[in-house]
């Protein structure tokens, strides 16, 4: 399930990575905490299969829904609100690989060394500099944890549509919802900082 062609900006598995500021030890109190274990990483692998085919319906999803309302459009816009396609394009790119990534990674440092990569491409120090955009500065922290529900409520129909029986697609979706919030947990460590 992985790519033949280069994300631009993906930088998974660049050995220049820096390494996370949280530990191996703090991810797996963090798994405890949204109940994630090894079901979870078997349904999350079922449900990579099951969206292999259906990543660009996806993506049409949650862009429409980031299209449809201003305050988040902004945050791939120029600072006076015109949206940057080019920015738009290669994060959707991104954000392709982001969910093959959820279901396949092994969640190890070097996942967690890409998940602080991708909180700091929400904050000041890095946001923008990736992909070159004439952007707002950040994203705020609230809209990253609101984000965690419509990226998980549309998601449920496209677990369905591989053909499992409603016990599988159940254990797909609580699987993915973990996944989910356990990253966005992971994201807000740059926002918080020590008092993460």
């Amino acid at each position: 399930m992985t790519s033949p062609d280069p994300v631009p900006g993906y930088t998974h598995d660049d050995p220049g990575l820096a390494p996370s500021p949280v530990t191996a030890a703090d991810l797996d109190l963090l798994k405890a905490s949204v109940l994630f274990g090894p079901a979870d990483e078997q349904a999350l692998r079922l449900a990579g299969e099951v969206l292999s085919g259906q990543i660009d319906q996806v993506l049409d999803v949650w862009y429409g829904f980031v299209g449809s309302h201003p305050h988040l459009v902004a945050y791939f816009s120029t600072p006076d609100g015109t949206p940057i396609d080019d920015y738009l394009a290669r994060v959707r790119a991104r954000f392709a690989r982001w969910i093959i990534d959820t279901c396949t990674r092994p969640y190890d440092e070097r996942w967690l060394a890409y998940q602080q990569e991708i909180a700091l491409r929400h904050t000041e120090p890095k946001k923008n500099q990736t992909d070159h955009a004439d952007s707002v500065s950040h994203i705020p922290l609230r809209h990253i944890i609101a984000f965690i529900y419509p990226i998980t409520a549309t998601i449920k129909p496209f677990l369905a549509a591989g053909g499992h029986d409603d016990e599988q697609v159940d254990a797909m979706f609580q699987a993915w919802f973990k996944a989910v919030t356990l990253q966005v947990a992971l994201w807000s460590q740059p926002y918080a900082g020590r008092g993460w």
